[in-house]
């Protein structure tokens, strides 16, 4: 064997040991426009950082949580970083789920992230143990057009009556437009997100001081009341099937005159390249019904690490990526500054690019402000979330819940029905619990 052979021989050897060496990280994550953004620009994250690649898992909400959770519960370790929400880090940190984010990197800039949302990230230990991608919280956004077609102006700061009012007006089914879409499709984070953070303006809650449900108790009865007969005057139809993703492809083609949901929607509905009104939308804070609390919600979608992976380092090497302020310049120097992921860091909402490119930044950043996930409804009560209760109890009573109040949005059962099964599931899924006797 002559030197050149060797020498041949040695360098595909050491080129082999370098592709060997490239860790790939495993990465779950919800199909929001965000998230799909983020795959498109991780091929700059991969170039500065060669070792590592980078594969994918994009799933529907509530699918995603479905499969994390599952994961994180039996140690399956498929995924090195996870998209959680608000709801999971603190239940999952307490039970040794996930790993702190110690090492996200000297330019990071952890007291840069907005209080509101960092709060519900640190765990007992002051530590961090998710980082926000985004955070929102729920407002309205509207049809500026229709509201004046309808002969009325929308305040900041709008009532449920003024809603439900306008909605009706706004309402023109030969035209196909729809005065309302609000979420019915199933699912503890899907319609149940919108429908606990609205019951918590008209007074209702899930659970009393001593944790017994309240289902039976009119201000419940009220708000699915509400919501059903607003959802059947002006809301689309098979409306019971339609989570975020579907009413913000409605309201893009122009099928909404208005639209209750996450702030983040913002960017989406003014962005010319896909909704067809991008010029015509305006926004104001959540309805109330006068008795101090607003509907609007408090939520992030955060990178975390299992604790069970063995790619820690890299792991939290992409996330300081995806989650810091260089991430940011990346997506205004792609997209425009209107298209960064809204909620997470202050620097943000003081960046006057952001502030002239962004008309919904002071909407939203009012919005997260204004949320209170310790004292969400009018009542008191014994648990922290402004659109969940904070127990592992309720991925599932939410979701079944979720189920029962979409089945009385299809005219399959009457809300009364509805109501008295939620009431039912909740006593005895509490009592199995051992939260009540």
């Amino acid at each position: 064997m002559n030197l050149k052979t060797l020498l041949l021989g040695a360098c595909s050897a050491l080129a082999l040991t370098g592709m060997a060496s490239a860790e790939t990280l495993t990465i779950a994550t919800v199909n929001n426009g965000d998230m799909i953004r983020m795959q498109g620009l991780t091929s700059e994250f991969t170039a500065k950082n060669p070792d590592i690649q980078v594969e994918w898992v994009t799933l529907e909400e509530n699918v995603l949580r479905e499969r994390v959770t599952t994961d994180i519960a039996t140690k399956g370790g498929q995924y090195d970083v996870m998209t959680i929400g608000t709801y999971e880090v603190p239940i999952w940190a307490k039970q040794g789920w996930l790993l702190p984010l110690d090492n996200l990197g000297a330019d990071y800039d952890v007291d840069d992230l907005l209080p509101a949302i960092r709060s519900g990230l640190t765990g007992d230990d002051g530590k961090l143990y998710a980082a926000p991608f985004y955070g929102e919280s729920s407002m309205v956004m509207y049809r500026k057009d229709l509201i004046e077609k309808a002969g009325l102006t929308m305040p900041d700061a709008p009532t449920w009556e003024f809603i439900g009012d306008a909605a009706r007006k706004m309402t023109d089914r030969a035209a196909g437009i729809n005065g309302i879409c609000l979420r019915g499709k199933a699912g503890w984070g899907e319609n149940m997100a919108f429908l606990t953070a609205t019951a918590n303006a008209f007074g209702a809650r899930w659970f009393d001081e001593n944790w017994e449900p309240q289902f039976d108790q009119p201000e419940w009865k009220n708000t699915l009341d509400m919501y059903v007969k607003l959802m059947n005057d002006a809301g689309p139809q098979g409306a019971s099937s339609n989570g975020f993703n579907e009413n913000l492809a409605l309201f893009q083609q122009g099928k909404c005159g208005m639209w209750i949901d996450a702030t983040v929607a913002a960017s989406f509905v003014t962005n010319p390249k896909d909704s067809t009104v991008a010029d015509k939308v305006g926004f104001a804070l959540a309805p109330d019904t006068g008795l101090g609390k607003r509907g609007n919600w408090l939520w992030a979608w955060n990178l975390a690490v299992p604790a069970g992976s063995q790619k820690a380092d890299a792991a939290e090497k992409f996330i300081a990526w995806a989650t810091g302020k260089e991430y940011a310049n990346l997506v205004a120097s792609k997209e425009g500054w209107a298209n960064v992921p809204p909620g997470t860091r202050t620097s943000l909402y003081e960046n006057p690019e952001y502030q002239k490119a962004a008309p919904f930044a002071k909407m939203t950043l009012d919005s997260i402000n204004a949320a209170d996930p310790k004292n969400p409804s009018v009542k008191p009560v014994p648990y922290v979330g402004v659109q969940f209760v904070a127990i592992p109890e309720f991925q599932g009573l939410g979701t079944t819940v979720g189920q029962l109040f979409s089945a009385a949005l299809a005219g399959q059962m009457t809300v009364d029905d509805a109501l008295a099964q939620a009431q039912q599931a909740a006593e005895r899924e509490m009592t199995r619990a051992g939260y009540i006797k």
